[in-house]
């Protein structure tokens, strides 16, 4: 839901709830909310801050907020990252653990919380709704029951969570998110919900997010995927990404997970591992749009549609000699997607090649990167070797993942600017 300010303006919108961990039969105490503002940042604002619940928003007493990033402390938990979806059995009025719940199941998942506010002005869980727990992968789960939270026993579950289930009100509320966001978000979940979010994804999207995320987490979460299923997901992952990953493995490591991947897919990946990762070769992408002489502007047009590149890597197709996958024949030239949309659907590239922009080497350290980004005005460069193979190209994201500081992951977009940790420290309020 919206949160608003007192003069009805829009400050962001809730993201989770933050609570007291107990370790007595008290309802955790609410201590305030999440939110996330425009810019993606996400905030703490206190309970007590907030004047209203309504159907359709959060108000505020006060528009002065700590802008300083969310961070989960030792003795809170979230919500929805940690208390939604927790196993549970339920006390009956005798104190002892009651099986039936209206169907006869012992363990029932909690679904929702009801959080009221007391006398004392604290806001505390007071009910929640729980569900009982599906027999099976394909079991039906029963009716929604509402219970006291006095009536619960939460119970200490180790390992990981057991089915897709336990992360399903994670998965709905990162459907709409871009990826980067849910990796963001994960990140900041406790580590046991981070691998039930991770193997509740379907391949495809757990492959972008991997990406998204540092190479050291990326790897903790694929060693701990089922082997068949972690091929899978390289063999989804852009080849540069993959390898990356897999050289923060021990070579033993590594090597079992390329022998269970597809040969076509595992082959690039090896290739890419050979190259010092801070080089052209070691960051470069072996998959650009490569076409052969005889491709039409309307054919190369719609190669760069595809909507699985990114921006930069379809701004550039280059044209080769047969064969067409890298390492190809012999590099002839590149065409900019501004030429093609100039040029009539029925012409061939290479009667608009150019033929003389300067290539990277395989061996080329960033710094030479960024120059040749600076110099010709490109987001997108392809790299040759010393025989005129094209072996990939090399795109500006790939290198601002190299240029950036290792932690940048960790930093909100506007961390570090001036202008906004100065209206941070004008707007600053304590942390309750």
């Amino acid at each position: 839901m919206p949160v608003t300010g007192p003069d009805g303006d829009e400050i962001g919108r809730i993201r989770d709830v933050v609570v007291t961990k107990r370790t007595d039969s008290l309802p955790p105490r609410v201590l305030g909310l999440v939110v996330e503002l425009p810019t993606r940042r996400r905030i703490f604002v206190p309970i007590l801050r907030v004047s209203a619940i309504e159907p359709t928003a959060v108000s505020l007493a006060s528009g002065v907020i700590n802008l300083h990033k969310f961070s989960v402390r030792e003795a809170e938990a979230l919500v929805l990252g940690e208390v939604i979806d927790t196993v549970v059995t339920i006390k009956d009025a005798q104190g002892t653990t009651n099986g039936d719940l209206g169907a006869n199941v012992r363990q029932s998942r909690i679904v929702d919380i009801e959080i009221e506010k007391q006398r004392s002005r604290d806001w505390t869980i007071s009910r929640v709704a729980v569900q009982p727990r599906r027999r099976g992968r394909i079991g039906r789960r029963g009716a929604v029951s509402v219970v006291d939270w006095e009536e619960l026993v939460r119970e200490q579950t180790e390992g990981k969570l057991q089915d897709s289930g336990d992360a399903a009100h994670l998965l709905s509320e990162f459907e709409d998110m871009r990826v980067p966001d849910v990796a963001r978000a994960m990140r900041e979940l406790p580590e046991q919900r981070r691998l039930a979010v991770a193997m509740a994804l379907d391949d495809e999207r757990l492959a972008d997010v991997l990406q998204e995320l540092p190479h050291d987490e990326a790897t903790e979460i694929v060693t701990h995927l089922e082997l068949a299923r972690a091929a899978d997901v390289l063999e989804v992952m852009d080849h540069d990404d993959a390898a990356d990953l897999l050289t923060e493995l021990p070579d033993s490591e590594a090597e079992t997970f390329l022998s269970m991947m597809n040969p076509s897919e595992s082959g690039s990946v090896r290739r890419l591992m050979q190259f010092d990762p801070n080089t052209a070769g070691g960051v470069m992408t072996p998959e650009p749009i490569v076409l052969d002489p005889q491709t039409t502007v309307a054919e190369a047009l719609a190669h760069c549609r595809n909507p699985e590149l990114s921006p930069a890597v379809a701004s550039l197709v280059f044209v080769v000699r047969p064969p067409t996958a890298t390492p190809t024949g012999r590099y002839l030239g590149s065409v900019h997607i501004q030429s093609l949309l100039r040029e009539p659907p029925s012409s061939m590239v290479a009667e608009i090649l150019d033929s003389s922009l300067s290539q990277l080497r395989p061996d080329d350290s960033i710094n030479a990167i960024t120059r040749y980004f600076a110099t010709y005005n490109l987001v997108c460069g392809p790299v040759v070797d010393d025989e005129g193979h094209l072996l990939g190209a090399v795109s500006v994201d790939d290198l601002l993942d190299n240029l950036l500081p290792k932690n940048w992951r960790d930093l909100d977009i506007h961390d570090g600017d001036t202008q906004d940790d100065s209206n941070s420290t004008k707007r600053q309020g304590a942390r309750a």
